[in-house]
């Protein structure tokens, strides 16, 4: 088959269930085309999109500045290594320090990378500058997070699918509840060997749950009572998918008049990812101040393809946009708007339990169990009218579209949520 030929939905699953490793189970449909907050079928069909590739998509499908950015620079100069300077990624590390408020930026290209990354900046502090022994370094996680699927990162994991029969497990690690500051102080104050505690503002992964109000202020200061590093993974919150341009919020530049949820904290590791390129390349980032990243020396971490001129222009052309299409704005109006609608309806809903969430990063909770497949069917029947999501956790359904979206494409949005959940009322 020529690679340009035409193909049915059908004929591109089987290619994939043939040729490709079985290792995600997508929404039956096969998408060929993408702009603004809609994407396409191979026959065709619209449909609004409501997961933005798990946020990654949050300046929309195609954004010409991005992609204008990502063809002007390919055109040019593609890749280096880091062997060589290139003209380009001291201009994107200088912008984005900036625009984040930090010293210094690490680039990657995954969120999983960064997230490594982290841990061993992480490590080497502890080692270098807080003292603890060489391999006695702990840090503290949180249980139902999702940082990646690395060896390292399942093994902090409590996910089973995620690890079974992928060990030996990576050791070093502390699992405590999440949103339980009592929790992370016994476990500060009880082990001398802490280096870091790493959180997730929300958890995405494990349904869109919002700790509670104050939560990571409070941590941040129990962290710096314990001379521990507060580690950020704002890979699928930051770039304002939560009303603001991180969920932490600390020292950010979206101007945002609307910021009133959680108080303001500065990580002391930030880490980026899926939108800082608004979804058209890999790139990641990990950023800290001098007195962390300076314990990185040439030889100790690295990647071939971070920091590449691609992977810088387009990163610039994606913080550009949220800035100038004011993201974090809309995505805290937007969202306020999509949760009031939902819960107007929920009140009298048999199906649905409940909405929650931040900004256009929210989730709804099936009324059944998570072995369930009553949420599955749910986003079939979303995805039959117009609409794709996709659940989380087997009896959730997380709602995450561009943040360029209208109020009315939302309100349109949220008729086709409530005519589809009404389809399933016992």
């Amino acid at each position: 088959m020529a690679v340009l030929e035409k193909t049915s939905s059908q004929k591109a699953i089987d290619l994939e269930n043939k040729y490709g490793a079985h290792n995600y189970h997508p929404l039956p449909v096969v998408l060929s085309r993408g702009e603004g907050v809609y994407v396409w079928d191979v026959e065709g069909k619209k449909y609004y999109d409501f997961l933005s590739a798990y946020s990654a998509v949050n300046q929309g499908h195609c954004h010409p500045k991005i992609v204008n950015a990502m063809t002007s620079q390919a055109q040019k100069l593609t890749l280096t290594s880091r062997a060589f300077y290139n003209d380009m990624l001291g201009k994107y590390e200088k912008y984005a320090t900036e625009y984040f408020g930090f010293d210094k930026l690490l680039p990657m290209n995954t969120g999983a990378e960064a997230v490594e990354t982290a841990l061993k900046i992480c490590r080497r502090w502890a080692y270098q500058v807080k003292g603890i022994s060489e391999n006695d370094a702990q840090i503290i996680v949180c249980e139902n997070n999702f940082h990646g699927r690395t060896t390292t990162i399942i093994s902090f994991s409590n996910d089973p699918v995620a690890r079974k029969n992928f060990g030996p497990y990576t050791q070093g690690f502390i699992k405590i509840e999440y949103d339980n500051l009592k929790a992370l102080e016994a476990a500060l104050e009880s082990n001398k060997n802490v280096a870091g505690f790493l959180v997730e503002p929300i958890q995405g992964e494990a349904g869109v749950y919002v700790p509670s109000e104050g939560y990571l202020k409070a941590a941040k200061a129990l962290c710096e009572k314990y001379n521990v590093l507060f580690i950020a993974d704002e890979v699928q919150t930051g770039i304002a998918r939560t009303g603001r341009l991180l969920a932490t919020c600390g020292n950010c530049s979206c101007e945002n008049k609307n910021c009133s949820g959680t108080p303001e904290v500065k990580p002391d590791i930030l880490i980026l990812g899926k939108a800082l390129s608004g979804g058209a390349y890999p790139v990641s980032a990990v950023l800290a101040n001098d007195a962390i990243m300076n314990v990185i020396t040439p030889g100790s971490h690295g990647s071939t393809f971070g920091g590449n001129p691609i992977a810088a222009a387009v990163a610039m052309a994606a913080l550009e946009v949220v800035q100038e299409e004011k993201l974090a704005e809309k995505a805290y109006v937007l969202g306020e708007l999509f949760r009031k609608k939902l819960n107007e309806y929920i009140e009298n809903s048999s199906i649905a339990k409940l909405v929650r969430g931040k900004g256009l990063l929210n989730a709804i909770v099936i009324n059944d169990t998570e072995e369930s497949d009553t949420a599955w069917n749910i986003c079939l029947r979303l995805r039959d009218n117009g609409l794709l999501a996709k659940p989380t956790h087997g009896n959730i359904i997380r709602f995450a579209p561009p943040l360029v979206m209208t109020e009315d494409q939302l309100l349109d949005c949220v008729s086709i949520i409530v005519k589809t959940l009404k389809e399933f009322e016992k």
